[in-house]
């Protein structure tokens, strides 16, 4: 039948079973926004308050549900506005498709009013993109750029569309998502791709298997990937089959519960003391899923320097980039996983996981007049939220004491820019997950600083009655940039103190929220009790002493047991 590309396009969007789209109108995208008001019963659209909010949203949304995020935005500064949401969600591997509207065919190369070379601007930080000049191509393309966002090592994709391509019209044929594999047109368009992991190699997963039951000190690295392939459960298996005490990455966060008796922490720049101490002394290294990141092997040369390192990963590009391996495997980790556990025998490594959990898993801070401590606000939060909460914080000081003291149970249950470090996704990744997972409470755990980047979409969250409980760690400063200035730079405090509105509680009350201010432990418990009570999305500033320290902390380029602080 005959279609507009406007309504092709929503028609591709039902066949992909999408059900919220995150977006903000504008001109050249307005066609599009005419004909959603026909698919009102189809689509959820939330309009946030700033396209990179939307962008955050679809992201939060993904690795909230596991399904692909979806956002809208206009052309010119609309497009550009999502291209941290899009780097932020290519760092972490979360499957988005940002579409845009570029001006028309005859205003296209002439520096046209809100015109930009998206695909350009976005090309490195994308698994793909396109610009569709043609109608007829529409569709086959929407099908093709979900299937590369969700499939291999997941990422965002954005697709940019001409505004007369929107208004053209051309034959449309609906070809359910179950249906695609099959369709010779779609498999000769997206053939160049490799769209399943590659089978892992027999003889990598034999020769890993030698290592693991030749090694008396084996460790494991809980990676990202083992979340976003879902694989928490299987890697449990794993671990325990092996009996090797596991560390875990800010991305790995609820690949392994944090609670299970041999999660050892998080590892790296604010590792824990047995995460790093058993990296530097264990005899075997397998990391799942993880591309040692510079917050992780600190120092390349230097790290796991008496272990033989295994890397297994869905990305051969990752292989030997940051940390030279001596064996690898190449596949998704759920697939590697259960053909180790095939081959494994059950193992006992008691004297080892002795010497490793003789050093502590986790920090505590004492207690100071007038303040909470961030121990004390984590334990309240999980003493009182359900078991599933998901939360989603921002980044900085708060972000490491987040995976320091809660503790993560299952993947999607912490969102977190991890690669790209980004303040100001956490709120919009609250709101994405909270659409996605209405049936979840959603913690959005924040510092003073990252919250004045994102508290414009607060008018979003009242709106759309999303009872999201912000949490502010208060202590009137960058406080990561601020430890470093008092680590590193003789506390020379340049441009870090924030001795400045708004006061956040007369903000959340002047968005129509609930706003409390807490400095102890009693005043804190009883604001989240009656946020969690409320049903209505609140905004609890927690004061937090300025000069109170992530630890601990190895400097970087500085090798993993160098603790600057402990």
């Amino acid at each position: 039948m005959q279609m507009t590309g406007a309504k092709i396009l929503l028609e591709c969007l039902r066949e992909q079973k999408v059900d919220t789209i995150f977006g903000y109108p504008g001109g050249t995208i307005l066609n599009v926004y005419d004909e959603l008001v026909n698919y009102g019963d189809v689509f959820r659209h939330i309009l946030t308050a700033h396209e990179q909010g939307a962008c955050h949203a679809a992201d939060g949304y993904a690795r909230a549900t596991g399904n692909v995020g979806v956002c809208f935005a206009t052309s010119g500064p609309g497009a550009t506005n999502l291209v941290t949401g899009i780097a932020t969600a290519y760092l972490d591997s979360s499957p988005i498709v940002c579409i845009t509207c570029n001006v028309s065919a005859n205003l296209l190369g002439k520096d046209s009013f809100q015109e930009v070379d998206i695909t350009g601007v976005t090309m490195p930080i994308t698994k793909c993109n396109y610009q569709v000049h043609d109608v007829n191509h529409l569709a086959d393309t929407v099908r093709e750029a979900f299937a590369i966002a969700r499939s291999g090592r997941p990422g965002p994709v954005l697709i940019d569309i001409l505004k007369n391509v929107t208004a053209a019209q051309a034959e449309y044929t609906p070809l359910p998502r179950a249906d695609h594999a099959a369709s010779g047109k779609l498999h000769d368009l997206m053939k160049r791709w490799d769209f399943k992991a590659p089978e892992p190699d027999m003889d990598d997963i034999r020769k890993l298997t030698d290592m693991i039951l030749a090694s008396e000190r084996p460790m494991v690295i809980c990676g990202g990937g083992v979340v976003r392939s879902r694989a928490a459960e299987v890697f449990t298996e794993f671990v325990h089959r092996i009996d090797a005490p596991t560390a875990v990455t800010l991305m790995g966060a609820g690949g392994l519960r944090g609670l299970d008796p041999l999660c050892t922490g998080m590892i790296g720049m604010h590792g824990s003391m047995a995460s790093n101490m058993a990296v530097d002394t264990c005899d075997l290294l397998i990391a799942v899923g993880c591309r040692f990141s510079d917050r992780v092997a600190l120092k390349p040369d230097t790290f796991a320097r008496r272990a033989k390192i295994v890397q297994i990963d869905i990305d051969r590009a990752e292989i030997n980039k940051n940390v030279e391996t001596d064996h690898h495997i190449v596949g998704d980790a759920r697939r590697v996983l259960e053909l180790l556990l095939e081959q494994l025998p059950q193992q006992d490594r008691s004297a080892w996981k002795e010497e490793v959990f003789s050093r502590p898993t986790e920090v505590r801070y004492d207690a100071r007049p007038g303040c909470l401590t961030p121990s004390q606000v984590l334990s309240i939060i999980s003493a009182n939220c359900p078991e599933d909460t998901i939360v989603a914080t921002d980044v900085g000081q708060h972000q490491m004491w987040a995976i320091q003291h809660f503790h993560f149970d299952y993947p999607g249950q912490l969102l977190t820019s991890g690669g790209f470090g980004t303040m100001g996704f956490s709120l919009g990744a609250a709101i994405g997950a909270k659409a996605g997972r209405p049936d979840k409470c959603v913690i959005h755990v924040t510092g003073d600083g990252g919250f004045r980047m994102n508290c414009n979409e607060l008018a979003t969250e009242e709106y759309y009655g999303l009872p999201i409980i912000t949490i502010i760690f208060d202590n009137g400063t960058l406080g990561m940039v601020r430890q470093w200035q008092s680590l590193i730079y003789q506390r020379h405090y340049s441009q870090t103190t924030l001795d400045r509105g708004p006061d956040f509680v007369k903000l959340a009350e002047a968005y129509g929220l609930n706003g409390f201010r807490a400095a102890s432990a009693e005043e804190f418990e009883t604001a989240l009790k009656v946020a969690l009570a409320s049903g209505k999305g609140t905004v609890i500033d927690c004061a937090i002493d300025i000069d109170e320290m992530v630890r601990p902390m190895v400097g970087g380029g500085s090798h993993i047991t160098n603790f600057m602080v402990d």
